[in-house]
Order: structure tokens, then sequence, then C-alpha cells
């Protein structure tokens, strides 16, 4: 019997390295593959290490240019959002319009049955369908920047890193002689230097300065344009309060920056568009469900309305700087449901 084929995205880190690794020792014909994705000379060099490492694993490596795809679809995005006072989530449009859209494309046309990646999230097949499970080491999992899967994709993947811990995973680099058994975790936007995102947004995003004001319009101060700027941010606001002020609202139409106290950052209802469902399909009536607001969020208990399009989440307790632009996510124990792009607060 012929070997089943499969791709595994590799970005240089450790965690691609061991999934290639697994997925070899589980009898796959593995090849690797590297995305070119952004020139900068600030971001550390990975392809030396990739090389080494495939060379290890005896497996071989491919390179593909997206550099000009990325810029559009993820880069592009992040700035034009930002512009328009959201808070966008570039990871998520990375792994939706790249990773499992171009990527999946190419690996499939390439007659390769598999793709992989070093993602913390389990994929487990029913008769029902496909399923997208959160990790088993929770302090890892993924699933929240993977909600845009549907059964077509999912049919096609592979994580094997689902069953591990951070940990695990490090031990395995080391026996197996890696060179990116120590390498520390990438950074949260990989086309970023240090994390920096005012320098990045105002290299690529002309500031328009405008008012502060509290929720009454009353005039407090100025802004250097709202892209610098997100719900929730308490420092760099630069006003003089006898109590701590966050940013409430971006006013993206009056070009206002909207701060108050910190409950006035909390809210128990927001809706949602753009929605993705795993399955394929909307609950067809309100749902109990878990929902996370940004990553790094607890999950709250909250009902889901889904309808025509468009979601209402109604969390049981207030929900602290829930940021328009940003993913909200939708679980029912450890099965994601789906998820979508946050339009508003409510009350």
């Amino acid at each position: 019997m012929a070997q089943k084929r499969v791709v595994v995205a590799m970005s240089g880190g450790v965690d691609s390295s061991v999934a290639a690794a697994l997925l070899k020792q589980a009898g796959y014909e593995v090849s690797g593959i590297y995305m070119h994705l952004w020139s900068d000379h600030n971001l550390p060099p990975t392809i030396s290490d990739l090389e080494h490492t495939c060379q290890i694993l005896d497996i071989p490596l491919y390179k593909l240019d997206l550099e000009t795809e990325f810029q559009r679809l993820v880069v592009d995005y992040f700035c034009r959002e930002y512009s328009r006072g959201k808070t966008p989530n570039p990871c998520i449009a990375c792994n939706q319009h790249v990773k499992f859209g171009l990527l999946l494309e190419k690996t499939l046309e390439m007659g390769i049955e598999y793709l992989a990646t070093g993602h913390y999230v389990r994929i487990e097949s029913t008769p029902d369908g496909y399923r997208l499970l959160k990790a088993v080491d929770i302090t890892k999992d993924q699933s929240y920047f993977l909600y845009t899967l549907g059964q077509r994709q999912l049919q096609h993947l592979l994580s094997p890193l689902g069953e591990l811990s951070k940990e695990e995973v490090r031990s395995l680099a080391a026996e197996l002689g890696l060179p990116t058994s120590s390498r520390h975790d990438s950074q949260d936007v990989c086309f970023i230097s240090n994390n920096d995102y005012r320098s990045f947004i105002a290299e690529h995003i002309s500031p328009k300065p405008g008012e502060i004001v509290d929720i009454k319009g009353k005039v407090l101060g100025k802004h250097d344009g709202l892209a610098r700027y997100t719900v929730g941010q308490r420092q760099g606001l630069g006003l003089a309060s006898n109590e701590q002020l966050y940013v409430l609202k971006l006013d993206a139409a009056n070009n206002r920056l909207v701060v108050g106290t910190k409950d006035q950052t909390l809210h128990n209802v927001l809706t949602a568009s753009g929605l993705s469902w795993i399955s394929g399909k909307a609950p067809k009536k309100p749902v109990n469900i878990t929902a996370k607001v940004r990553y790094k969020a607890a999950e709250a208990a909250a009902e889901l309305r889904p309808k025509d399009g468009v979601a209402e989440v109604c969390f049981i307790e207030p929900q602290s700087a829930i940021a328009p632009g940003q993913s909200v996510v939708f679980y029912q124990g450890d099965a994601v449901l789906g998820g979508g792009i946050i339009d508003a607060v409510l009350h």
C-alpha cells in the first residue's frame, strides 16, 4: 500500500519541526514547505535552521513565495481595519486566506492529500463530519485562530500536536537533535518587529489627530490618530484625571477617541457578522455556549442567537473591552462551533 503523503507548513520553529517528525514516524511520506511571506531585515532568519531540520529528518523542503498575496490579504487588511477604527486579528486572516486557503490549494494541486501544521488543536472525524477541538494542553490551545475552517478544509488537515504539551514537544525536539528545540516561541504577529504595533502603524497609516472625549461628548484632550489606540487601552492616553481612564470606543466617523472608567468598559451583549461554522451550518435556534472575545480572554458563558447571517451573543456576566474588529469564537465543551467578527457592543 502506498504511503499517505503530507506537506507540513514549516516556519522554522519547534512546533512545525516536531509535527513533521511525528508524521514521518507515523508512516507518512512527509515533505516540508516554507512560505516566504514578508521581507524584513529586523526579523530573525529561519531558513537556515529549517533546512538543517529537514536534513536531520531526511525530508524534502519546498519554498513558496506568497509575499504579494500576504501583503494584500493580511498586511493591507491589518492597516485598513486600524484606519477604520477597528482592532483586526491578522493571524486569523492569515490562517483563513493564506495557510488554509492558498497553501492548502497548492498542496491539493500537487496531488498531496494532507496539509499539516504545528497548531495546538485536535481534529476529529465523526459520522456527522469533522470537529475542531481544543488542544489537550489548554495553555497552548490555538483553536481560537482556526474557527474559519470548514468541512472541506478539515478533511485534508492534520494536527499532530493536539494531544501534546509544549514541554513534551520541546523534549521530542531535543531527543531528535533538532536545532529548534530551545528556540523561543514566535512573536504574536510575524510581520511586526518586536511586536511594536505603534511603529508599524505609524509607518503605514498617516495619523489624523482628533479629540478625546468622555461618553457625554466632553472634550478631554487630543489623540494622535485612532489607529494608535485599541479598546480597553489604559496607558498612553496623555490625560490628567483623578481616576484611571480606558479607551471605550474608536469613533471613526467623527475621528473621536471615547474614554471612560473601567466599569464603562463592561458589556453584556455583542453582535458579530462574517460568521463561519465548523459544521457548515448555523444553529437553527438560540444555544448555550461559551465564547472568547479575544485570544487571551477567558471563555465566558453566553447564549448565542444567530439570525440572518448575524449573531447576537448575550453573556451571563459582563465582559471587559470588547473590541469591534476582533473575533468572537463560540465553543461547546472542547468543540469549536464557529465564530465571527465583532461589529458592535449593545449594552
